[in-house]
């Protein structure tokens, strides 16, 4: 990764099925405005039946690119307080929750170390996550797997239902 770039460009996926699902997503938007980066771009909200702990109520996603000065993990460390902030409890993985932020992609870096893999390791294996991506950067090019998002949304093995939310 270059040390010299002032900004970085990061791909962030946002989800919550707790509370106000459309109210905790957009005062995150606001916190990781705030807190993170320039907000380039949002995706609509999605509603999306719950992916790996299934026996719970729907989310509503999100997609966000934003430049932000900050490395990978600082940018981590930051999020987990955006995500402590908004009232989240880890209490079981891929159960209910106020708030997620998930690093997607940032820049074209590949970093896989016990505390941050970057790109998600999942990223191709989600609806949730790549309908939102797709509609604000279908030509992003994944810089493992070398398709671009809208290929990857083609071809993902999940089928789990999402809706587009107009509001």
């Amino acid at each position: 990764m270059p040390v010299s770039r002032l900004f970085h460009n990061v791909f962030l996926s946002t989800g919550s099925n707790q509370g106000n699902s459309i109210q905790n997503l957009l005062k995150t938007n606001v916190l990781i405005a705030q807190q993170i980066g320039f907000v380039v771009k949002t995706s609509s909200f999605y509603k999306t039946a719950a992916w790996g702990l299934t026996e719970q109520p729907d989310f509503i996603n999100q997609c966000i690119q934003v430049y932000t000065p900050f490395p990978p993990k600082l940018l981590l460390k930051k999020l987990l307080n955006i995500e402590k902030q908004m009232g989240r409890v880890r209490q079981e993985k891929w159960g209910p929750r106020t708030i997620d932020i998930d690093i997607l992609l940032f820049d074209d870096c590949k970093i896989d170390e016990n505390s941050i893999q970057i790109p998600h390791p999942q990223i191709q294996n989600r609806m949730f996550v790549l309908a939102p991506l797709e509609e604000i950067a279908p030509g992003l090019m994944h810089p493992s797997l070398k398709k671009t998002i809208k290929t990857l949304l083609l071809e993902t093995p999940d089928k789990l239902s999402i809706q587009r939310l107009c509001l």
